[in-house]
């Protein structure tokens, strides 16, 4: 058996280059703070719908207050009906309009959110070729 010679087989071996570790740890760095930056307008935003369905809530309740009192007094049926149709209708569009509203701030929200990830996404991308391109 041929004498085993460890420095010829390490000679012979290629090993990749080490990546710039403090260039790899600063790009984790950045890429926690974009996610902790994210989730902090997801947050913010989730917070905010809760604000305005809370007071979306409250106006109801104040609305229906007032409807119930408007509907209380005594009124032929034919007027009563019509009433309660205008009241049904605004109700509605109320809903609709309280909906969309939420709607659009959880969408607005949102999209901030995954901009910000979307631009972290792009830079890491970028600066990762560039380590690569190093070697």
């Amino acid at each position: 058996m041929p004498e085993f010679d460890i420095k010829k087989l390490m000679g012979d071996m290629k090993i990749p280059a080490m990546p710039d570790v403090e260039a790899v740890l600063a790009a984790h760095k950045r890429n926690l703070d974009a996610l902790t930056e994210a989730n902090r307008v997801a947050l913010e935003g989730a917070q905010l719908v809760a604000r305005r369905h809370m007071e979306i809530m409250q106006e109801t309740m104040s609305g229906l207050t007032s409807t119930l009192k408007e509907l209380a007094g005594n009124q032929p049926p034919a007027v009563r009906a019509a009433k309660q149709a205008e009241l049904l209708k605004k109700a509605y569009e109320n809903a609709v309009a309280n909906t969309k509203e939420l709607g659009d701030l959880i969408q607005k929200s949102n999209a901030e959110a995954m901009s910000k990830l979307n631009t972290r996404f792009s830079e890491a991308m970028t600066e990762m070729k560039a380590l690569l391109e190093k070697k």
